[in-house]
């Protein structure tokens, strides 16, 4: 078949599945205006989306889901679900003729259950809402990405996002029981239950966390609530290097003490936040290490950390009271705005064995030095996921080739070191070129094979993920 052939196909296979979105959706529910549609072409990521999408369908119910992607389905129009568009790896970008589905209108929380510590959502819940929903019964929702002010339930699905308390509870996945989820031809399937146990059949609900939007749509989900800790206790540890901060984070783990975050930035990227938020941080050293411990036996735990850190540190911080600790935090969630100040951040998470971390953080100090590319540094050190970040002209259209060079030497070294390329932010389309890499052939293959399974048609967010 020519181009031209395709693309005329194609337009006619668009402008039918617009006149069946307009006969079977309700009229609030369709934008095709091209100058309303085109912000939806992009994520937070700034991947370009190579094209104009078609038009944006606002579900706002289950319904509206499936009867979008029975049409598309049928016609063969590929579908880009969308929460936020928080994303950093390209997974919401929408290219020519693609049809847009925006889950961020289905925003209820439609159940809290104190004594089943469970919650029932929609997609489009903001997850920073559903964790001060939970508090007004003395729970909270574990997870807790950077973004959980702006991010929704259903994106952190999609990328199985982890956060900055993961390393003590876990990523996404970790507090998913369950979901309504909608198939690529328009079947609404459930998985999982409301017990935190059970093993019948395959773990489906697993499987479509963390898919990238490429295997079912998720409409609803199960989630996992844990109680409020009834203590905590804050460290800010300053250094004179990135890799002795890095180090030190090792030790603490090495030590037997579990904290519920370990946070690092190295500092170039404190510097930045300090530009940016008329703070003074980097004047207490090149690095910042930020622990929390909670429960019962923070204070405690937090008396444990401090003596592994002593004799390491240029400047040990004790947060006097809660509010002093969520500045701290504050602080820490507003490093990725402060680097979008400066221009488009290229956003790598790659995750390396624990023990390994300062050994990965002198090496991509290295790789800096050698591309003559600088790179911003954070991490969520207790679990060993960095984020090295270049930052390039936001007005260039495409990304520099010292960039791209400078990103695969990242890539290599993380898998080098036993690790992953990506820890929490998802494969999309940026990190798609390295991912066959890092699974093998067999298994690459094996992977290929179940998203024809679940989308025989490759209409669910194609060219993404796998």
């Amino acid at each position: 078949m020519s181009t031209v052939t395709r693309s005329v196909e194609q337009a006619a296979a668009g402008a039918r599945l617009l006149g069946l979105l307009a006969r079977d959706l309700p009229p609030d529910r369709l934008t095709s205006d091209p100058a309303r549609v085109a912000p939806y072409a992009t994520d937070r990521s700034g991947a370009p989306a190579g094209g104009e999408p078609l038009a944006v369908v606002h579900a706002r119910r289950t319904d509206d889901v499936s009867t979008a992607l029975r049409h598309a389905d049928a016609l063969g129009v590929p579908v880009v679900p969308r929460g936020a568009g928080t994303g950093l790896s390209g997974g919401a970008t929408a290219g020519e003729g693609n049809l847009v589905l925006d889950l961020s209108r289905m925003n209820r929380i439609l159940e809290i259950a104190p004594q089943d510590q469970v919650a029932v959502v929609e997609p489009g819940v903001v997850t920073a809402h559903l964790d001060r929903a939970a508090a007004a019964h003395g729970l909270r929702y574990a997870p807790d990405p950077a973004s959980a002010a702006l991010s929704t339930i259903g994106g952190n699905i999609a990328t199985n996002a982890g956060g900055l308390r993961c390393a003590k509870y876990g990523v996404t996945r970790d507090s998913v029981l369950g979901v309504e989820a909608v198939l690529a031809d328009g079947t609404v399937v459930r998985t999982g239950r409301r017990t935190v146990k059970g093993v019948a059949g395959y773990d489906l609900t697993a499987l479509i966390t963390g898919s990238e939007g490429t295997l079912a749509v998720v409409t609803e989900a199960t989630v996992r609530l844990r109680p409020v800790p009834v203590a905590t206790a804050t460290l800010a540890a300053y250094f004179d290097t990135f890799e002795a901060a890095a180090d030190a984070s090792s030790a603490i783990t090495a030590a037997g003490i579990e904290t519920a975050m370990a946070e690092l930035l190295d500092g170039s990227v404190i510097t930045a936040i300090d530009s940016a938020q008329g703070t003074a941080l980097r004047e207490r050293g090149a690095a910042l290490l930020i622990v929390q411990c909670d429960g019962a036996g923070a204070q405690a735990e937090a008396e444990r950390v401090a003596a592994v850190l002593a004799g390491r540190v240029t400047s040990l911080v004790v947060a006097a009271d809660d509010a002093e600790a969520d500045a701290l935090l504050a602080a820490r969630r507003f490093a990725l705005p402060a680097l979008e100040r400066l221009g488009r951040p290229l956003i790598e998470d790659i995750a390396v064995p624990r023990s390994r971390l300062a050994e990965a953080v002198r090496a991509i100090e290295d790789i800096s030095v050698r591309r003559g590319v600088p790179v911003f540094t954070l991490a969520h050190a207790a679990d060993g996921n960095l984020h090295p970040i270049i930052v390039v002209d936001a007005g260039l259209t495409e990304l520099p080739e010292a960039a791209w060079e400078t990103a695969g030497d990242i890539f290599a070294l993380a898998l080098r070191l036993g690790g992953t390329l990506t820890g929490e932010h998802g494969v999309g389309t940026l990190k798609r070129q390295w991912i066959a890499e890092e699974l093998g052939t067999d298994n690459h293959a094996l992977q290929r094979r179940i998203k024809a399974a679940f989308d025989p048609h490759h209409t669910l967010n194609p060219g993404k993920a796998v």
